[in-house]
């Protein structure tokens, strides 16, 4: 593969053209950046083109600065479809479904957090479950568990555990309404019913960061999300719908696999099955989807809860005194109905956003009213040792890349790899040094994510600044960590 070939579109962007490879219905695109795209896995190209081969896609296949290898799509892999005769397909989606991430702002500054900081982790890794198999506070019974499914942030409303301001800042009120629980089988709710409020195993993580006044980049929009004082202490929550999400896509892959040969679908990997959107399969598969989708933002918010008691306890002081607000939710591996122009005409497509995160500009009904006029809040997180960034969303993703960014640094090292190149305590001795205290239940878990096993996070978010898809607000580093 000679990536000399690809069409240079403009400084960030490389088209693969569709002679490329055999049944590629569209071009596929590279967004990122020189210095990144050299570094770009040939297997990241394999699977891009690959999902530009199937049926009713438009315009591109996208992959985003952050894209490595995935299942199915790269992770950081954007597509989207007709609903006349497109696809859905679980390999554009993920297995985590709707794993996504929130960011909390609080009244707090680093001076007032450094005398409670050993304090205040060890509270929270007491209260916030995380591992693998771990299990929530919450003892559901199969009627509210179903309920919590199709209701999403607004069962959490209901029952006590989420404010008002929360449900308008997560992403569509942490709700997808064509939830169904009658879509899901026995065994994902099995797997789901015991995990709501738990940070789960991987990449997952509660992180406590501080919002340096040197990296600021556009103090209106900043203040805007509730970004207000040097030093200002955030929290971040990073993870998705646990077992329950992982099953309902195991489960569908399956269904997809049995019923293709009766709609004559032939994709060139079978990580790619799909099913037409129109058909059954394809219908009970997005409800399903959507049951996992919603439990996702039930899980951030249930963690939320928590963080604001912990705190409350902590610190002595109120919810009000503490200011701990929602800015945004956003999922990262999710499929939406969405609008967009296709040759001068408005067409509702379903965008497939596999590691890529939703990035719309000023003016979209979609966004919160607080902040329409600026754009949807974008949070990009990088790895345990280095924090996130803050960024918001422009009418130049809207019309270049269905609206869509990046997610996050994107690995550039396997777990496996990681692991056989450090040590977990190693990398927690390393992350005091610099000043990020950190607990895990499973220390082999610290090597797979440790820093170098991840792509710069300040490079891919200069190379979507650069591109105009979103633009940099604020720059968050860790002092806290509680990884998953």
């Amino acid at each position: 593969m000679n990536k000399n070939n690809f069409k240079r579109i403009s400084h960030n962007i490389w088209e693969i053209p569709r002679d490329f490879k055999e049944g590629m219905r569209v071009p596929a695109r590279v967004l990122s950046s020189p210095e990144l795209f050299g570094g770009i896995d040939h297997k990241v190209i394999d699977q891009i083109t690959n999902v530009a081969c199937l049926p009713g896609i438009k315009k591109y296949a996208l992959c985003m600065p952050d894209g490595h290898m995935g299942y199915g799509f790269p992770i950081g892999g954007v597509a989207a479809f007709s609903i006349d005769d497109g696809v859905i397909s679980p390999g554009g989606i993920g297995f985590d479904i709707n794993c996504g991430m929130r960011i909390l702002r609080t009244n707090l500054t680093f001076d007032e957090l450094r005398p409670k900081m050993e304090e205040l982790l060890s509270r929270l890794f007491a209260t916030i479950p995380s591992g693998v198999g771990s299990k929530g506070f919450l003892k559901l019974n199969r009627q509210q568990f179903n309920q919590l499914t199709e209701q999403g942030v607004g069962w959490c409303l209901e029952n006590g555990y989420a404010t008002e301001s929360d449900a308008e800042r997560t992403e569509d009120r942490g709700c997808l309404p064509n939830a169904d629980h009658r879509t899901v089988s026995e065994k994902a709710i099995s797997r789901g019913i015991n995990q709501m409020g738990t940070l789960g195993s991987g990449n997952h993580y509660l992180e406590v960061e501080i919002a340096r006044p040197d990296e600021i980049y556009d103090p209106v929009v900043a203040g805007r999300y509730g970004i207000d004082r040097d030093d200002q202490v955030v929290i971040g929550i990073h993870c998705g719908s646990r077992g329950f999400g992982h099953q309902i896509a195991t489960d569908y892959l399956q269904v997809f696999s049995r019923c293709a040969g009766k709609y004559g679908l032939r994709v060139r990997d079978k990580e790619l099955m799909a099913a037409p959107i129109k058909s059954e399969e394809g219908r009970r598969y997005a409800s399903a989807m959507a049951c996992a989708a919603n439990s996702a933002f039930v899980n951030r918010q249930l963690i939320t809860y928590g963080v604001r008691r912990v705190f409350r306890s902590v610190f002595g002081k109120s919810d009000q005194e503490l200011g701990i607000e929602l800015i945004y939710d956003v999922a990262h591996n999710i499929a939406k109905f969405e609008e967009y122009e296709i040759d001068g005409k408005e067409e509702t497509l379903l965008v497939h956003r596999k590691g890529a995160t939703r990035s719309f500009g000023p003016g979209k009904k979609e966004i919160p009213e607080i902040y329409r006029d600026v754009g949807q809040p974008v949070i990009v997180g990088g790895s345990m040792e280095t924090g996130s960034a803050l960024l918001y969303g422009t009418s130049e993703a809207d019309e270049e890349t269905f609206g869509s960014s990046l997610h996050g640094a994107g690995r550039t090292m396997s777990r496996m790899k990681a692991k056989r190149t450090t040590r977990g305590d190693t990398v927690k001795q390393r992350m005091k040094e610099s000043g990020i205290l950190v607990k895990t239940g499973y220390m082999p878990g610290l090597a797979e994510e440790a820093a170098f096993a991840y792509k710069n996070i300040d490079a891919v978010v200069e190379a979507v600044d650069a591109l105009g898809i979103s633009k940099k607000v604020a720059r968050f580093y860790p002092v806290l960590n509680i990884k998953g």
